[in-house]
């Protein structure tokens, strides 16, 4: 045979490797990779995060669905969808989800009165709530969009527990900057100014932005939608 011939031959057999090769992984699912209506990710733990100096004091006492609480804000609806790491990344229904965040102006509620928070909101509980996840994972809560505070990136904390009150993980959820800067530009937020930190250089963000950052869809008229996906052991 030819060199020319013989090159010729080896070139297209390699194309055709190349060409099988490429639909193979493309055809593949990779063991423990989630595809639904609400994320396509790794099936792996989100990062656990520290619950804060500000969390939900009884949180138990506040199963509610709207946990603004007479705070004015743009209208936010929270979608958490729990999934569980040990059985495949199947929703997990009957978690016990909390959430909190601060309001417009980057205060929280329970707390106040010291020097990392100068108002006094110790006798009110607005901004938090419970919720139990049903058969699709999710907890869904009415709110508003959280404020900011010096140092922290805007952000919801999380709190899940199994059913019988065990806790299973406590993290954070953080925001697209484009959103929450043309948030913070409406009349609700101009008196607070855009946040100081950016996701990258905030303390809990810089190093598990990808599992923490949620997807939000809507506008600044009528409020947004955030979707977010927390995967835990159960």
């Amino acid at each position: 045979m030819e060199r020319k011939e013989f090159l010729k031959k080896s070139l297209a057999l390699a194309g055709i490797f190349t060409m099988f090769s490429q639909c193979k992984k493309e055809d593949e699912v990779t063991p423990g990779t989630v595809t639904d209506s609400t994320d396509t990710t790794t099936c792996t733990v989100t990062d656990n995060e520290t619950e804060g100096p500000f969390p939900t004091k009884s949180p138990s006492t506040y199963v509610r669905k709207d946990i603004t609480d007479g705070k004015t804000g743009l209208p936010l609806t929270v979608n958490v969808y729990i999934k569980n790491v040990n059985n495949n990344c199947a929703a997990l229904e009957n978690a016990l989800v909390d959430i909190w965040h601060c309001d417009t102006a980057g205060n929280y509620s329970e707390y106040g009165g010291s020097g990392m928070q100068s108002t006094n909101y110790t006798s009110v509980h607005f901004l938090r709530g419970r919720q139990t996840t049903d058969a699709n994972g999710l907890a869904a809560f009415t709110s508003i969009y959280p404020g900011w505070y010096s140092g922290r990136a805007p952000h919801i904390h999380v709190h899940i527990y199994n059913g019988s009150g065990t806790s299973l993980l406590v993290t954070q959820i953080a925001f697209p900057e484009d959103i929450s800067s043309a948030v913070y530009k409406t009349t609700y937020y101009t008196a607070h100014g855009q946040a100081d930190t950016s996701n990258a250089s905030d303390n809990i963000f810089s190093d598990s932005l990808d599992n923490e950052l949620a997807t939000l869809s809507g506008d600044t008229t009528n409020g947004y939608t955030l979707t977010h996906t927390i995967y835990v052991k159960a």
